[in-house]
């Protein structure tokens, strides 16, 4: 059954967020306070160890099943030579995936996560949306729900990527659609276009801007009209995600944008969510910035797949082994700070 049947159903959903779990928060950060360290001394590992706990509901988190999930979606503006790959790539490299010859393929291996790569109607692209919705509301809901019930909800960490020849395009469409800006402001080489191209992908955005005009106003007509199934799919399985108390880790431009919505719909929509890494495509970091997202790698990657997000679960993995390994002063018979 479609998780969603109409956008009343999507949008309650996204007005009825659960919180975190602030006593489990609690007690994870005061067991980090009586830890064999000066308190606060291993910086950002101690806030994504609390950051876990309040997410998982539990003061000592764990991360025995890490779930990463790529979805594959092809997009119509494509036909305007927005990328320096052929619109087929998008199949191929689903077919790559699955012979376990991508990078996602060993990134997820190296962090003990589980992969799973959901295409959705890679054959048939989404509309132009210079001159028409992406998608209309059947295939968005659609979308949207396929990424919803991708989620094992028995997930402790959830990883999100993508996969779609012409999503950075889409991305910065979306982008700009909920934080202003014009197409020049949002755009980047993504696959690698050159100069010509990059001024095609911002003349596109700009023309979709003007296009759909005060109908971008609402974050999920923003994604529907401007954005890809893919975008879709990613939006609803982070809302999957924020509904089973499952933290989630975004990787680059593209499962940023896609999942940015929520953060417009929602007050604190993606408090459940971290940023993997800032990529090198030009919008990600201004996206971050608007998010009030710290990334936690920075390695001038921009593939996408889920890679940086992937990067980032051992970082995860190391904050969570200190958190629940270490010994406490006492236990340690370690001498703690004087008063």
């Amino acid at each position: 059954m479609t998780a969603f049947q109409t956008l009343k159903e999507l949008n309650d959903a996204c007005a009825s967020l659960p919180a975190g779990d602030e006593a489990a928060a609690k007690a994870a950060a005061a067991r980090q306070d009586v830890l064999t360290k000066p308190q606060g001394s291993l910086g950002r590992l101690e806030e994504i160890a609390i950051h876990m706990a309040r997410w998982q509901g539990r003061a000592t988190p764990k991360l025995e099943k890490v779930e990463v999930i790529v979805f594959a979606g092809s997009h119509g503006v494509t036909r305007r030579g927005v990328s320096a790959y052929p619109a087929e790539v998008t199949a191929q490299m689903v077919a790559n995936f699955a012979a376990g010859g991508a990078a996602i393929n060993q990134l997820a291996r190296a962090a003990k996560a589980e992969l799973k790569v959901i295409p959705l109607d890679i054959d048939r692209p989404t509309a132009d949306f210079t001159e028409a919705p992406a998608m209309d509301d059947a295939d968005f809901l659609s979308a949207v729900s396929a990424g919803h019930d991708a989620v094992a909800r028995n997930a402790d960490l959830l990883c999100l990527g993508e996969m779609g020849i012409g999503n950075t395009t889409a991305s910065a469409a979306v982008a700009a659609a909920l934080f202003g800006g014009t197409g020049t402001e949002w755009v980047g080489r993504g696959t690698g276009v050159d100069v010509a191209g990059m001024k095609r992908k911002a003349e596109v955005v700009d023309m979709a801007l003007a296009f759909h005009g005060e109908r971008l106003r609402d974050p999920l007509a923003a994604l529907a009209r401007v954005g890809g199934r893919e975008l879709a799919a990613i939006f609803g399985a982070t809302l999957a995600a924020r509904q089973n108390g499952i933290p989630v880790i975004l990787d680059g431009f593209v499962s940023t944008a896609a999942a940015a919505p929520l953060a417009k719909a929602a007050k604190g929509g993606l408090d459940h969510a971290l940023a993997g890494h800032v990529s090198a495509e030009a919008g990600h970091k201004r996206l971050l910035s608007h998010l009030d997202m710290e990334p936690l790698l920075a390695l001038g990657m921009r593939l996408g797949e889920g890679s940086g997000a992937c990067l980032a679960v051992n970082l995860v993995r190391s904050a969570l082994e200190c958190h629940a390994g270490m010994a406490s002063f006492a236990e340690a018979g370690v001498s703690a700070k004087e008063a």
